[in-house]
This record gives C-alpha cells, structure tokens and sequence, in this order.
C-alpha cells in the first residue's frame, strides 16, 4: 500500500488583486467559514486566554448533552444552592426556594449570562461544580478542543480556566451544527425570570441588533471581566453560507460591537463562494486490490465549493490524496482518502472522499488474477530500476 496522489484542477482566475488582511483591533481573533471549512482570518487563535463568560457555551454544551441524550428534558427541575444564590457578578437572579426548569436555565445562561444559573446546571449535572468542570475538560478533549481548560461552570476568574479563540469557534461550531433546535434559543433577545432582572433582561450580544443587509447574525455568546476585556463568539449567515468568528481583548462594548460588525462584514464581502465540483461527480479513479472490479469512484459528500478572495488572481488545485490499492470489499460511502483544495490568499481545506459504489471482493479466479497482475507490475517495475 502506498499514497497516491493525483493532481485534478488548477483553476486559472483572471482576477485582479488579493483580499486585503484584516487588521483586527482584538487582542486575539478566530474567523471560520463553516460550508467551506476555510479559516478566513487568524491572530493569536491558539493562545489559551480568559474566556470570561464565552467559556459558558461549555457548560451549554454538557447540558444540550444531557437533553439529546434523554437524561433530562425541557421540563426537568434543579434545585439552587446556597452557593448557586450567592454568585456575583450577571445573573440570572434564582434564589433557594426556586425549581428552574432546564429550559429557563438555558435561556437564563445564554440571554442573563447568569453565573448562578450555571452553578445551577453544574450541580444539577454532576453534583458539584467541581466535578462539572472535570466533565467539561474531558469532554472538550473528546472534542478536539486541545488549549482549553476550565476551572468552573460560569468562566468566573481563575488562573486555572483558559480557552483559545480556535477552541471556542470548534465549539460553536458543535453547538450549530449537532444542537440545530437548541442552538435558536441564541437568537432569543431577552428573558426576564419572573419579573426579577429587568435591568439585566436583555441578550449582550450586540449583532443581534444589527444586520449587513444580506446576512444576519443569531449567536452565540459575549464575554466580559477585568482581565480577559470584551469579547465575542459570533456567528452569522448569508444564504446557505455561515461564518463564525471569535474575538477578545477589545476596551469596550462600544468596541465590541464596532469590531463584530466590521468582521461580519468583511467576511462577506471580501470572500466569494465559488463551485469547483458539483455534488456526486466522480473526482478520482481509485486502484482496487482484490475486487471484483479493478477501480472505485472517489467522491465529496457534498461536492467542492470554495471560498475564493475577492480580487484574487492565483490558480486553485486540488488533490486527492489516498492509501492505495485499496483492498475490497468496499462499501458505497467509505471514506477513502482526502481531497486537498488549495486556495492561494485563504489556504488549505480538507475534504473527506468517499466510495461513489459498493466494490464487492473478488472470486476464487479473480483473485488469482489480481495477484498475478500485481507480480507481473512488481517484476516490470524491478526491471525499470
């Protein structure tokens, strides 16, 4: 077995000037297109930080868990401890006697940013906080999440809680992709439980107000204390195309709001989708060792669109790339190998490919074939060297 790899497009674009950089303000900042994987705009993106209330898209996680795994619903009740009561800073304002249900907590952390409602859910979940946040660094590993590490369920300030703009996007991006029904509630602009927080009612994030026209934002969370500044997790649509972006360190919320947009924005107007293979067609013919046919089709899920920079002249390849022959039998949807897309001025995505058929293994006879066509290339390549 060996890796192949075989050059498919090399796309000349009559273009005229590469997308300008993005100069962020933030101190560290993360944008992604989601349709095309491309990483838009990177800057400090690995450096664990303070995520301040961000890091609570976690502990929504674990509860958006708990709800597709049927240990609790909507309806579901959790006592308030002392210790939940006596949280500072925003909350959602639930006090001892009080039985939230699972969706007014949801709404209470995303809308209120309640630090209490978080203790809420941690010990409602695990027991303790304490054992919340050891759940929430376990699963964040699971996730791909490596610079992360939380200390509490509510991103209260502790040396111990640090997550990098790159973790905090792979996991909004989890919480559209996995949690579609749930993942509304972001867009949910104020919730005020019974009648106890108007001065504390309405959803922090800014781009919820705002609109680019053609694309319009619907989450995720802001973030703010002393030491970490203001910061967002955003993430907008335009079309069937999203974008979701990562900022922090920025003085205000003034700032804040200024630079969502200006990164919202730009996303959309410096980048175009470009189609570069439709859905279902054949990219790659693959060797197949001991089948009952001699090769397999490669292709994409969903077929290959790019983002290309507005202006760009550069030539897009792509490659594909996999371990090969491969041997039968192989089943209709297999993943195979890797379609390399490079993009000059936007770098790198990577597609999985796929079976396009069922290859079933060969027979007794065919078999006997195989092999001897594969002693027969093994000798002619002997020869040649």
């Amino acid at each position: 077995m060996r890796a192949l790899t075989f050059r498919l497009i090399a796309l000349a674009m009559t273009l005229a000037l590469p997308a300008r950089a993005f100069d962020t303000n933030a101190s560290a900042a993360w944008v992604y297109d989601v349709p095309t994987g491309t990483v838009l705009m990177e800057k400090n993106a690995d450096q664990p930080l303070p995520p301040a209330s961000m890091s609570k898209l976690m502990t929504l996680n674990m509860l958006f868990e708990a709800l597709h795994d049927g240990r609790v619903n909507m309806d579901t009740t959790f006592p308030v401890s002392t210790k939940a009561w006596q949280m500072g800073g925003s909350r959602m304002f639930v006090e001892p006697a009080d039985r939230p249900t699972v969706e007014e907590l949801i709404h209470g952390i995303i809308i209120n940013s309640g630090n209490d409602a978080c203790v809420v859910v941690a010990e409602g979940l695990a027991g303790t906080e304490e054992a919340f946040a050891r759940s929430m660094n376990e699963r964040a590993k699971q996730l791909g999440m490596t610079q992360s590490h939380f200390a509490n369920a509510s991103g209260w300030p502790n040396p111990d809680h640090r997550m990098s703009m790159r973790d905090l996007g792979i996991l909004a991006e989890h919480l559209i992709n996995d949690f579609p029904e749930l993942y509304k509630n972001f867009a949910l602009t104020e919730y005020n439980y019974k009648n106890r927080v108007p001065s504390n009612a309405n959803n922090r994030n800014p781009l919820l107000k705002l609109h680019g026209g053609d694309w319009k934002a619907d989450g995720l969370k802001t973030g703010h204390t002393q030491e970490a500044g203001y910061g967002l997790v955003g993430s907008a649509v335009q079309g069937d195309r999203r974008i979701i972006f990562v900022i922090t360190g920025l003085p205000s919320d003034k700032a804040r709001a200024e630079e969502a947009e200006r990164i919202a924005n730009w996303a959309y107007r410096q980048f175009t989708m470009r189609t570069l293979l439709p859905k279902g067609e054949i990219v790659a013919q693959a060797p197949v060792w001991l089948g009952e046919r001699s090769r397999v089709g490669l292709t994409t899920a969903e077929g290959v669109r790019v983002l290309l920079p507005a202006g760009a002249q550069a030539g897009v390849t792509a490659e594909a790339v996999f371990n090969g022959p491969i041997e039968a039998p192989i089943t209709k949807g297999d993943k195979l190998g890797e379609l390399l897309v490079n993009i000059p001025g936007a770098g790198q995505s990577r597609l999985p490919l796929l079976a396009a058929d069922d290859v079933g293994r060969a027979g007794v006879f065919g078999r006997l074939q195989n092999a001897a066509l594969r002693l027969s290339e093994r000798a002619v390549h002997a020869v040649a060297n």
